[in-house]
Protein backbone atom coordinates (compact mmCIF):
# COMPACT_ATOMS: atom_id res chain seq x y z
CA UNK A 1 0.00 0.00 0.00
CA UNK A 2 1.49 3.59 -1.09
CA UNK A 3 0.21 4.66 2.56
CA UNK A 4 -2.63 6.85 1.32
CA UNK A 5 -4.90 7.56 3.94
CA UNK A 6 -8.59 8.26 3.87
CA UNK A 7 -10.61 10.08 5.97
CA UNK A 8 -12.60 8.22 8.47
CA UNK A 9 -15.57 9.06 10.54
CA UNK A 10 -16.88 6.39 13.03
CA UNK A 11 -20.58 7.23 14.19
CA UNK A 12 -21.24 3.74 16.47
CA UNK A 13 -20.64 0.84 14.44
CA UNK A 14 -21.02 3.18 11.05
CA UNK A 15 -17.81 3.78 9.15
CA UNK A 16 -18.30 6.62 6.52
CA UNK A 17 -14.84 6.89 4.02
CA UNK A 18 -14.33 9.48 1.84
CA UNK A 19 -12.80 9.06 -1.18
CA UNK A 20 -10.33 10.63 -3.55
CA UNK A 21 -11.35 13.09 -6.18
CA UNK A 22 -9.80 9.83 -9.03
CA UNK A 23 -10.23 6.66 -8.28
CA UNK A 24 -8.18 4.77 -10.70
CA UNK A 25 -5.51 2.11 -11.52
CA UNK A 26 -3.07 4.52 -9.24
CA UNK A 27 -5.60 3.76 -6.19
CA UNK A 28 -7.62 1.84 -6.28
CA UNK A 29 -5.40 -1.23 -4.64
CA UNK A 30 -4.89 1.53 -1.87
CA UNK A 31 -8.65 2.29 -1.71
CA UNK A 32 -9.55 -1.82 -1.49
CA UNK A 33 -7.38 -2.31 1.40
CA UNK A 34 -8.57 0.75 3.07
CA UNK A 35 -12.32 0.07 2.79
CA UNK A 36 -11.22 -3.72 3.94
CA UNK A 37 -9.12 -2.74 6.91
CA UNK A 38 -12.50 -0.88 7.79
CA UNK A 39 -14.91 -3.57 7.77
CA UNK A 40 -12.07 -5.87 9.77
CA UNK A 41 -12.35 -3.12 12.30
CA UNK A 42 -15.81 -4.47 13.02
CA UNK A 43 -18.13 -1.48 11.03
CA UNK A 44 -21.90 -3.26 10.97
CA UNK A 45 -22.51 -0.26 8.33
CA UNK A 46 -19.53 1.07 5.42
CA UNK A 47 -20.42 3.80 3.47
CA UNK A 48 -18.00 4.94 0.76
CA UNK A 49 -18.21 8.68 -0.02
CA UNK A 50 -18.00 9.12 -2.94
CA UNK A 51 -19.88 12.47 -3.33
CA UNK A 52 -16.18 14.60 -4.46
CA UNK A 53 -15.29 11.75 -7.02
CA UNK A 54 -15.34 12.94 -10.16
CA UNK A 55 -13.96 9.94 -11.81
CA UNK A 56 -13.91 6.47 -11.49
CA UNK A 57 -12.57 3.60 -14.14
CA UNK A 58 -12.78 0.08 -14.10
CA UNK A 59 -10.03 -0.64 -11.76
CA UNK A 60 -12.16 1.28 -9.39
CA UNK A 61 -15.73 -0.75 -9.91
CA UNK A 62 -13.94 -4.02 -9.81
CA UNK A 63 -12.27 -2.53 -6.13
CA UNK A 64 -16.16 -1.55 -5.27
CA UNK A 65 -17.43 -4.68 -5.90
CA UNK A 66 -14.85 -6.13 -4.02
CA UNK A 67 -15.42 -4.68 -0.95
CA UNK A 68 -19.08 -4.80 -1.64
CA UNK A 69 -18.98 -8.78 -1.65
CA UNK A 70 -16.66 -8.90 1.32
CA UNK A 71 -19.39 -6.66 3.12
CA UNK A 72 -21.72 -8.84 2.22
CA UNK A 73 -20.11 -11.72 4.62
CA UNK A 74 -21.35 -10.22 7.58
CA UNK A 75 -21.36 -6.05 6.85
CA UNK A 76 -23.49 -3.94 5.16
CA UNK A 77 -22.27 -1.46 2.33
CA UNK A 78 -23.77 1.90 0.67
CA UNK A 79 -22.21 4.60 -1.97
CA UNK A 80 -22.79 8.00 -1.62
CA UNK A 81 -22.04 9.58 -5.04
CA UNK A 82 -23.24 13.15 -6.46
CA UNK A 83 -21.31 13.60 -9.65
CA UNK A 84 -23.24 12.71 -12.69
CA UNK A 85 -20.23 10.68 -14.61
CA UNK A 86 -19.67 8.56 -11.54
CA UNK A 87 -23.59 7.63 -11.63
CA UNK A 88 -23.24 6.80 -15.26
CA UNK A 89 -20.60 4.42 -14.70
CA UNK A 90 -22.00 3.10 -11.56
CA UNK A 91 -25.27 2.75 -13.95
CA UNK A 92 -23.85 1.04 -16.98
CA UNK A 93 -21.52 -1.46 -15.11
CA UNK A 94 -24.84 -2.58 -13.12
CA UNK A 95 -23.15 -1.73 -9.43
CA UNK A 96 -25.86 0.76 -8.75
CA UNK A 97 -28.46 -2.49 -8.65
CA UNK A 98 -25.82 -3.99 -6.58
CA UNK A 99 -25.21 -1.71 -3.90
CA UNK A 100 -27.17 1.10 -2.32
CA UNK A 101 -26.18 4.57 -3.93
CA UNK A 102 -27.47 7.29 -1.98
CA UNK A 103 -27.35 11.36 -2.82
CA UNK A 104 -25.59 12.34 0.29
CA UNK A 105 -24.36 10.92 3.72
CA UNK A 106 -27.23 12.01 5.67
CA UNK A 107 -29.52 10.03 3.47
CA UNK A 108 -26.84 7.17 3.14
CA UNK A 109 -27.26 7.26 6.98
CA UNK A 110 -30.87 8.16 7.36
CA UNK A 111 -34.53 7.98 6.86
CA UNK A 112 -35.85 8.80 3.21
CA UNK A 113 -35.72 12.03 4.24
CA UNK A 114 -32.02 12.47 4.64
CA UNK A 115 -31.92 12.66 8.45
CA UNK A 116 -28.96 11.11 10.47
CA UNK A 117 -31.12 8.54 12.94
CA UNK A 118 -29.73 10.44 16.34
CA UNK A 119 -30.62 7.00 18.47
CA UNK A 120 -28.02 4.93 18.52
CA UNK A 121 -28.41 1.39 20.78
CA UNK A 122 -25.04 1.89 22.06
CA UNK A 123 -25.28 5.32 22.73
CA UNK A 124 -22.23 6.09 20.19
CA UNK A 125 -20.71 9.34 19.15
CA UNK A 126 -19.36 10.47 15.95
CA UNK A 127 -15.87 10.51 16.29
CA UNK A 128 -13.08 10.90 13.42
CA UNK A 129 -10.01 8.53 13.24
CA UNK A 130 -7.03 10.97 12.61
CA UNK A 131 -4.49 8.77 13.81
CA UNK A 132 -5.42 5.58 11.64
CA UNK A 133 -7.07 3.63 14.59
CA UNK A 134 -3.96 3.62 16.73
Amino acid sequence: MSGERYPVLWIGQVAVVTLPVEIDVTNADAIREELLAVLNQNAALLVADMSKTNFCDSSGVSTLVHVFRRAASGSAMRLVVSTPAVQRVLSITGVDRLVDVYPSVAASLGDPNGHVDQARPDGATAKADTDGGA
